[in-house]
């Protein structure tokens, strides 16, 4: 892979020797300057709302001052943070917030109309899903017709068939917030091949020296995936695109993605992220 080169500093700030770079800040830390939980802290680095900046030499990630001044300048910071990152475990709790009751809300969230932002296996290693209470809210405000009365057709159907859309709608939430942080083709590549199953991989990126640097580049589990191996293996396979719809979907854009990653390789004469 390609070393990106340092930046040099302006020769006048230089000169004025204000050329050290911004000090970065671990997750830790930041969370208390923002007066976040470490849960609140996390899920607004997965959602977005706090940004990143270059990861530590061990992987780390580590904040910039000016982005956590950024965020404790919007207004009404830190309760209306917290109420962007406020999740609801389980159907009991989200229907209360979503105004329904428990059966009602099971069905709205496996026909796909709730998308789930995180998950969790309790102690009897079932799973269970999160959500963000303002989208139910939000929900509930939209769609009042969904809360009461019959199903429609739809949704019959699909539960008719068995059908739980509730991990497809959460790897399309996990999937499209990974690619919102970067730009690289390499990068955007690797994140999508980290949802396919290895066969898929394999078909759709046959040299062996790209699909290291994908592996090289997959995303970490992501916040809240259990580390204790009975419980990783219930959630295990959440992180995979199993359904040959889905992955076909996903196997393609890894392919168009590819293209524009192989294309940059051949213009710097390197192979992986510049």
């Amino acid at each position: 892979m390609k070393v990106e080169a340092r930046k040099c500093a302006p020769v006048g700030a230089a000169l004025r020797g204000d050329a050290r770079p911004e000090p970065l800040l671990a997750g830790s830390r930041a969370a208390v300057e923002l007066g976040l939980g470490r849960g609140e802290f996390a899920r607004a680095v997965q959602l977005g709302l706090v940004r990143q900046g270059p990861r530590a030499a061990g992987g780390a990630a580590r904040f910039a001052r000016a982005e956590l001044e950024r965020v404790k300048a919007e207004r009404g910071h830190p309760e209306a943070l917290r109420a962007q990152v406020e999740t609801v475990a389980g159907a009991e709790h989200a229907a209360r917030v979503l105004g329904t009751g428990p059966t009602r809300f099971t069905r709205l969230a496996r026909c796909g109309h709730l998308s789930p932002v995180g998950y969790r296996v309790n102690r009897y290693r079932a799973l269970v899903w999160l959500y963000l209470a303002a989208e139910l809210r939000e929900f509930a405000a939209r769609e009042p017709r969904l809360l009461t009365g019959s199903a429609p057709p739809r949704d019959r159907e699909l539960m008719a068939a068995g059908a739980d859309l509730r991990p497809r709608r959460w790897r399309e939430r996990h999937v499209g917030l990974l690619l919102r942080r970067t730009t690289d083709p390499w990068e955007r590549a690797a994140v999508l091949a980290s949802v396919l199953p290895d066969e898929e991989v394999r078909a759709a990126v046959p040299d062996p020296a790209e699909r290291i640097v994908l592996a090289a580049l997959a995303p970490p589990p992501p916040y809240g995936h259990p580390q204790v191996p009975a419980a990783a293996a219930v959630a295990g396979p959440l992180l995979l695109a199993e359904p040959p719809e889905e992955a076909g979907r996903y196997r393609a854009s890894l392919e168009f993605a590819l293209t524009g990653a192989r294309g940059q390789s051949n213009s710097t004469g390197e192979r992986g992220p510049t």
